[in-house]
């Protein structure tokens, strides 16, 4: 079992960051019942672990017991049958999908999935728990009309079903939807936090944790718990006893980036252009989400250009960042801002007599 699965968190008692969100948490639950939930914060912050948790202090262990179905869905529309794939995790006491994998058909399979959920209402003994949870993944990803979509529904199968939503940019909530929901604020751990639970898993593990090589592990996990973990093991693996000057691990979607910027400083031409483009939707097909690989991009290029276009490199990816979430092609941004960057670092050496 992965370190990071091993010593999360299970019940609200055990948690070393965000104790204050999980004791008003514990509080709500023992009033007997909680209302629709919002988590948000950043990547590696938490939010599923309290979700987790939340589910485990309202139902007990029989949460753990999960099922993972493929499961297609037949839905009637006015004009035509729609029939999608989608991929669940439940229990007996909930439910737990991503409904932005279905792209554009999100609205119709929230809408029908809490129809469902409603229908097989359970019955507590004691009349209290008598609804199921729905516990939806990246809902800043859903489409404004699923949005507006579950607005709707969310009300009408409120005493049947409580939702539980996770995200990490609440900005691209609509505020009807935010309105509905009790927001808990996840933040990231300060960087002594992941120091703390780093020094207690290597504790557990009966490893010897070198504080210099504690440090660049935390800084190379930029405040996200679950990276500075996997990054802790995969290092674990690679070379123990651990190296004051030891270097850690960059996951290959990092070092492939990393040659992806250097491609672009090396030749600005619409050959290397196409190559480039043919890398980026490498990245894509292996499911690394476009923001992700727009920031680390821009911060690979920054590492290696000269300091008098870095500020105007910064501001075109500001802005093909806000195009890419609004867009719907995200490979179209992607290379759009690749293009750009060639430009600018072409016509500095031109400049600068280099070219």
């Amino acid at each position: 079992m992965l370190w990071v699965d091993k010593y999360r968190p299970k019940t609200f008692d055990q948690f070393v960051i965000h104790k204050e969100i999980a004791e008003n948490l514990k509080k709500l639950i023992a009033t007997g019942d909680f209302p629709h939930t919002l988590f948000y914060g950043p990547p590696g912050a938490g939010k599923k672990t309290l979700v987790m948790a939340l589910l485990r202090a309202v139902y007990g262990p029989g949460v753990e017991k999960i099922r993972v179905e493929t499961k297609p869905w037949q839905i009637e529309l006015p004009s035509r049958k729609l029939e999608v794939e989608l991929t669940t995790l439940s229990s007996a006491h909930h439910l737990e999908l991503n409904p932005s994998d279905v792209g554009g058909n999100d609205r119709y399979v929230v809408q029908e999935i809490i129809k469902d959920m409603a229908r097989s209402r359970p019955l507590g003994a004691d009349g209290s728990k008598g609804f199921k949870v729905l516990v939806l993944n990246e809902v800043d990803r859903l489409s404004k009309e699923a949005q507006q979509g579950l607005r709707r529904t969310m009300e009408k199968y409120s005493s049947a079903c409580r939702l539980v939503m996770v995200c990490s940019n609440v900005s691209r909530v609509m505020e009807p939807l935010r309105s509905r929901c009790l927001c808990v604020r996840v933040a990231a751990p300060s960087e002594g936090q992941v120091m703390e639970v780093l020094a207690g898993v290597a504790r557990k593990e009966a490893l010897v944790l070198p504080p210099a090589f504690a440090a660049r592990v935390v800084d190379y996990s930029a405040r996200n718990l679950r990276r500075a973990l996997l990054c802790l093991e995969v290092c674990r693996v690679q070379r123990y006893p651990f190296a004051e000057d030891q270097e850690p691990q960059r996951a290959d979607w990092e070092l492939y980036l990393a040659e992806v910027a250097a491609n672009i400083l090396d030749e600005q031409s619409p050959k290397q252009l196409y190559l480039v483009r043919g890398k980026l939707y490498e990245l894509l097909a292996n499911c690394i989400p476009p923001e992700l690989i727009l920031r680390t991009l821009t911060l690979e290029l920054l590492k290696k250009m000269d300091d008098e276009i870095k500020l105007e490199t910064v501001s075109h990816a500001a802005l093909f960042e806000q195009r890419l979430q609004e867009g719907a092609k995200a490979i179209f941004h992607l290379e759009a801002f690749v293009a750009k960057t060639m430009s600018v670092v072409k016509n500095y050496m031109v400049s600068c007599g280099m070219a």
